[in-house]
């Protein structure tokens, strides 16, 4: 059993073992007068598609990464900071987004390695996007945009990226 606060999974070898156990949980729930959350409460093979959400997390088949609602939140709160008509600097403004990203990467750092390159990718679409605002020009940050503002030029303003620094997670250290 893994927990945290009211939130626990169960980890079983087999369907019978895993229904015996949530047999016992709501047994040990009605007696202290609780009840399992119908939604929430369900037996999972974690070795076939559909896995389980928990913590914000999403949990298949000897993988995990955030799920949908927690990256959607994630984005919400970068979406605020990168609007088009933003007055700050783009250094004021990466210093910002440096904030979120880098708390959103302590906790889904656990992530599998490929799961944050897509929300990089999103946040320099975003700051394309002010970019081209500046310039007078309509629209998203995208095709031509990578020439003017390539991904060097926003590690040269100090762009954290999640991406980067789950790949130097990965790295083995050198001693």
């Amino acid at each position: 059993m893994t927990r945290y606060a009211d939130d626990f999974v169960i980890q079983c070898r087999s369907g019978a073992e895993a229904r015996a156990a949530l047999a016992e949980v709501e047994r040990w729930t009605a007696s202290a007068g609780l009840s399992l959350h119908p939604d929430k409460t369900r037996i999972v093979d974690t070795r076939e598609r559909g896995g389980f959400d928990v913590l914000g997390y999403h949990f298949e088949r000897g993988h995990r990464w955030p799920r949908a609602k927690s990256l959607g939140k994630l984005k919400e709160t970068i979406r605020a900071k990168t609007h088009r008509a933003n007055g700050h600097s783009l250094d004021a403004i990466i210093a910002d987004v440096n904030r979120t990203l880098r708390g959103g990467f302590e906790y889904f750092k656990h992530s599998c390695r490929t799961a944050l390159r897509d929300v990089d990718q999103w946040v320099r679409m975003r700051l394309r996007s002010s970019r081209r605002k500046r310039r007078g020009r309509r629209g998203r940050g995208r095709g031509p945009d990578h020439l003017c503002w390539p991904n060097a030029f926003f590690d040269a303003h100090g762009l954290f990226s999640l991406y980067a620094a789950r790949m130097a997670l990965c790295q083995p250290s050198r001693r």
